[in-house]
C-alpha cells in the first residue's frame, strides 16, 4: 500500500498553467481574451470544457451539434488521455504557459473520440481502472467495490478532492496478503505513435524487484537495447524518473487516478530541434 502520503499529495497538487485561445476563424466577434486555467496534471481537459465554453459562448456561433476540440501544435489533443500526459508529450521543456487553441467547429472524428457529456468521460475513466485492477488484483478488489465507492472515485477526481478519493483509491493501491501486484498497469507514450502496453511482472521469479530500467528494455528493446541510454529520457509526471526505481513503488505512489503508470519516452534532442 502507498503510505508515503506527502508523495501522493503532491502528485495529486500538481499544476498546468494553460492559456486557452479561441481558434481566429471562429471568432464571431472581435478576439477574446484568453481564458487562463491552473490545470490540474490528473484531470481530462474535457471535464473542464464547460467552463471553457462558457468563456468564448458569446464570441463565436455554437450550434447545437458542435463540439468543443482543443488543438496544440497543430495536433488534436487525445482528451482520454490525462492532462499531464498530454503536456508531457506536446510541450515538455517549452516555456509557459501552454497556448491550446479551442474549437467548436469541423471536429477531426478520425484523430480523437466524441466526447457529449461527462458520462462518457467517467465510462472510459472507471473501464481503465477496471482493467487496471485485473492486471494487478485479478478483479478482486473492484468485484468488492460498491457502486458508491465507484462514485466517490469519480467525484473526488472530478471535484479535486483528494481525502474523498483516496479514500477509495487506497484499497485499489493495496498489496492482497502482502504480495506484489500480479502485473503493473502502465502505458507508455510516444510522439506520433499508439500507447505502448505489456505485461510485466514487478518481481523476478526469485522474488526480487524489478525496476524501470528492466521494463523500458523489456518493452522497448529497440529504443532501449542499452537500458541506460541517454538518447531518451522517460517522464512520470513531468519528471524524470531513475531508471533503478522498482516498479512495484512507481505504481503504488505515482500512479494517475485511472490506476495505470503513464510514461512518456522522449528523444533527449526533441525540443532543441524544433
Amino acid at each position: 500500500m502507498a503510505d508515503d502520503r506527502e508523495i501522493l499529495r503532491e502528485i495529486w497538487e500538481g499544476r498546468i498553467p494553460v492559456c486557452f485561445v479561441l481558434a481566429d476563424a471562429e471568432c464571431s466577434t472581435e478576439n477574446p481574451e484568453p481564458c487562463v486555467l491552473m490545470v490540474s496534471r490528473l484531470t481530462y481537459i474535457t471535464l473542464i470544457a464547460e467552463k471553457i465554453e462558457k468563456h468564448f459562448r458569446k464570441f463565436t456561433a455554437i450550434d447545437e451539434q458542435d463540439e468543443v476540440w482543443f488543438e496544440s501544435n497543430g495536433q488534436a489533443l487525445k482528451w482520454h488521455y490525462p492532462v499531464g500526459v498530454l503536456f508531457d508529450l506536446h510541450m515538455h521543456d517549452k516555456p509557459l504557459p501552454w497556448r491550446v487553441t479551442v474549437h467548436f467547429k469541423n471536429f477531426p472524428e478520425d484523430e480523437i473520440l466524441h466526447c457529449k457529456s461527462k458520462e462518457v468521460i467517467e465510462a472510459i475513466y472507471m473501464s481503465s481502472v477496471k482493467e487496471a485492477d485485473i492486471l494487478k488484483h485479478r478483479g478482486q478488489v473492484m468485484n468488492n467495490l460498491q457502486q458508491k465507492d465507484h462514485k466517490q472515485l469519480w467525484t473526488g477526481l472530478q471535484s479535486d478532492k483528494f481525502d474523498q478519493f483516496w479514500t477509495t483509491n487506497r484499497r485499489l493501491m493495496e498489496r492482497l496478503n502482502n504480495d506484489p501486484f500480479k502485473f503493473i498497469p502502465f502505458k507508455i507514450f510516444q510522439p506520433d505513435k499508439l500507447h505502448t502496453q505489456r505485461l510485466f511482472k514487478p518481481v523476478n521469479d526469485e522474488g526480487e524487484p524489478r525496476t524501470l530500467r528492466a521494463l523500458l528494455k523489456e518493452t522497448l528493446p529497440d529504443i532501449f537495447a542499452d537500458p541506460d541510454t541517454k538518447d531518451y529520457k522517460v517522464l512520470i509526471h513531468g519528471i524524470e524518473t531513475p531508471r533503478d526505481t522498482p516498479v512495484q513503488w512507481l505504481s503504488e505512489h505515482l500512479s494517475y487516478p485511472d490506476n495505470f503508470l503513464h510514461m512518456c519516452v522522449l528523444p533527449s534532442q526533441l525540443n532543441s530541434e524544433l
